[in-house]
Parts: structure tokens; C-alpha cells; sequence
């Protein structure tokens, strides 16, 4: 008996793992929006699931944006050049910059099952670009 429980247990806990989703973005020189971006620059994920950051040269990296994760997750930066791998846990927003090409609008939006933290996310200021870029982030995470 103890083993059929300890079996379904084991599945139940497979099938769980089998529902989280693997999100790749690109850290991209160029890619089909412009220079310097994320792509794709908006993913919409559910709690669990893994965003993976493939740097395609050693200048990129990504960092969490203050002000721009939901409550309870900590601040993350990956090194330059590196893979980063992110696991989604909490519902909400979750703003990211490449932090040398911040500026130059290399940022992506993380929208993770109900957005309770999109208000206080759209209330952050940026430099340069990137304002414009989470511009038409949101909009996306609003369809």
C-alpha cells in the first residue's frame, strides 16, 4: 500500500513539474525590433514557469528593475554574458533590463497570471528608450 502511495504521490508531483512552461528570450545586438533588445520583449507566463535569457554575446545581461517585481520576489542581476534562468513563482509583473543597454530601451516585461502589482510597475520612471518600449509592453499585457 505504502509503495501506491508513494508512487502517486511521485506522479502527481511529475505531472505538476510537467505543466511549467520554459520561456526562452534572446538577448539579442539586433533582432527584429531594433538594436540592443529582448525577444521576444514581453512573455506571459503562469506561476512556476522558467524564463531562460540567452545571451548572444558577452555585453548582455538581466536585472530586475526596482519597483517592477510583485511582492515577495527578491532582486535579481545575472552577470554579463552569462545564461540567466529565472522560475516565476509570484503572480504579477516583473520589469527587466539588460543593465549596460538599459537606456537604449534593452528591457522586457514578465506579465506571470493576475497583474496586482501593474500599477505601481507603470508608476516607475526610465531613462531613455526604455519608458517608450514598456509603453507598448503594457499595452500588450492589457490584451
Amino acid at each position: 500500500m505504502r509503495s501506491i502511495l508513494t508512487a502517486a504521490v511521485a506522479a502527481a508531483l511529475m505531472a505538476g513539474a510537467a505543466q511549467a512552461e520554459v520561456h526562452e528570450v534572446k538577448m539579442l545586438n539586433r533582432g527584429e525590433a531594433g538594436m540592443m533588445v529582448f525577444e521576444p520583449a514581453y512573455v506571459a507566463a503562469q506561476p512556476g514557469d522558467e524564463i531562460v535569457f540567452l545571451p548572444t554575446d558577452k555585453g548582455h545581461n538581466a536585472e530586475s528593475i526596482d519597483g517592477m517585481l510583485p511582492e515577495g520576489v527578491e532582486p535579481f542581476k545575472s552577470k554579463l554574458g552569462d545564461e540567466f534562468r529565472l522560475t516565476v513563482n509570484e503572480e504579477g509583473v516583473y520589469g527587466v533590463k539588460c543593465t549596460p543597454h538599459y537606456a537604449m530601451g534593452m528591457v522586457a516585461l514578465i506579465d506571470v497570471g493576475e497583474a496586482a502589482n501593474v500599477e505601481v510597475a507603470k508608476a516607475v520612471d526610465h531613462r531613455g528608450k526604455a519608458g517608450k518600449i514598456f509603453d507598448g509592453l503594457f499595452e500588450q499585457a492589457a490584451q
